[in-house]
């Protein structure tokens, strides 16, 4: 017996499409695409959050390390007798470095946002130009399929 020739119902006939459209390799892979990319664009804040976490308690581990360095050494210099009087040129030649070192800083901090504004303005040029390389694609393509293809009559 063929069941082929039978009607098939409509919620069949609705259950037959929609997995004929699921089992469509392109859809399938573009809907995965989508999901990765909504789950990671969500993540991205928290990952920021996490990372500007970790960074604040490393200066304060390295903070705290040099302090207590310093204090230690300051308490060993007291109970053993070293005289630690600092010259007024060698305080000066300190704190004329220091200066220089947190300048420094803040220059490499002002690359690091200029350099982070530039890729972020290049990456939204290249989104920006996607649909249009897009379109260009599809025009070459059709092209070479008309070409290359016979015209049924």
């Amino acid at each position: 017996m063929d069941l082929t020739s039978f009607p098939m119902s409509k919620q069949t006939q609705t259950l037959q499409k929609q997995t004929q459209t699921s089992e469509n390799f392109y859809d399938v892979y573009k809907q995965n695409v989508e999901k990765y990319f909504e789950n990671a664009v969500d993540s991205v804040p928290q990952n920021l959050q996490s990372f500007a976490s970790i960074q604040l308690e490393w200066y304060n581990a390295w903070k705290t390390t040099v302090i207590s360095v310093i204090s230690l050494q300051k308490e060993f210099a007291a109970k053993t007798g070293i005289n630690t009087d600092i010259p007024e040129a060698a305080k000066t030649a300190i704190v004329d470095a220091n200066k220089q070192i947190i300048k420094a800083k803040s220059v490499q901090n002002q690359i690091v946002q200029a350099t982070a504004s530039a890729i972020q303005k290049n990456i939204q040029t290249w989104n920006n130009s996607a649909g249009a390389f897009t379109d260009l694609n599809k025009n070459i393509l059709q092209s070479w399929i008309s070409t290359f293809t016979q015209p049924k009559n």
